[in-house]
């Protein structure tokens, strides 16, 4: 801090610069438990999200109101059942909180969020999906994003498909999200009918063999349609990271 602060002074960087630097370096600490890297939204455009579920309710609280604090936002993800209520109760303390739809995810922002940058368009297979759609759109929208979502158009009825695959188009769209489960064939078939990215997220539901996400995610990895990039089971965080970072780019 005090060689960029010195290296701005003496004219050797521009304040641009030192932005950059300051940013880089951008960790705070919180007693011993964690290392928060407040400044990595301003970096990267990414939040840093506080995985919930193995962590006791109290750190919780307490990572997700320093990160609220220092950098006027949070995403909280799988957060155990027994413990939604008190998250979403604190979050409201501190600002605005969003929730999802059967979402284990919350987001939470002290401030109004900044003018939308880029479009997603969200969708799930099944009704079972949705919770993994869900954490995909509000990773995306805490990245600025505008979100478009779609819900239960799954290939079982292929007709409800295209006529939100033409709604996305028509919405600008840069990047779309396909959570599904069972054989996965939504994020395949949704990346051959458009000229944009799509992050497919195989979901844990299914029947028997393959039944926990496996079916669907060696599906979706086997893809014959080019343009389709595979995210972990059940990984709606990373695909909404992901597709947000598409769709700011090309914006």
């Amino acid at each position: 801090m005090d060689e960029t602060l010195s290296d701005l002074a003496s004219g050797k960087i521009s304040v641009e610069e030192a932005k950059k630097k300051i940013r880089l370096h951008s960790i705070d600490r919180l007693q011993d438990m964690a290392k928060l890297d407040s400044g990595r939204e301003s970096r990267r455009g990414v939040p840093e999200v506080v995985y919930a579920e193995s962590k006791k309710l109290e750190d919780t609280l307490s990572i997700m109101s320093r990160l609220v604090q220092e950098s006027g936002s949070a995403v909280v993800s799988r957060i155990r059942p027994e413990h939604m209520d008190e998250v979403v109760s604190h979050g409201r303390a501190l600002g605005r909180v969003e929730t999802g739809k059967n979402c284990s995810s919350v987001h939470v922002r002290s401030s109004d969020p900044p003018p939308a940058r880029g479009t997603v368009g969200i969708l799930a297979a099944g009704t079972s999906d949705v919770g993994v759609a869900e954490e995909a759109r509000l990773m995306a929208g805490a990245m600025g994003c505008e979100c478009l979502a779609s819900y239960d158009v799954g290939v079982a009825g292929l007709h409800r498909l295209l006529p939100e695959i033409r709604r996305f188009s028509e919405g600008g769209a840069s990047a779309i999200v396909a959570a599904a489960g069972m054989e996965g064939a939504l994020a395949t078939v949704t990346a051959s009918l458009v000229d944009v990215p799509v992050i497919g997220v195989p979901v844990s539901v299914g029947y028997g063999h393959g039944g926990r996400g496996e079916g669907a995610l060696s599906s979706m990895l086997q893809s014959c349609s080019l343009g389709l990039a595979v995210v972990n089971i059940d990984n709606g965080i990373g695909a909404g990271a992901f597709a947000a970072s598409v769709a700011r780019s090309a914006a």
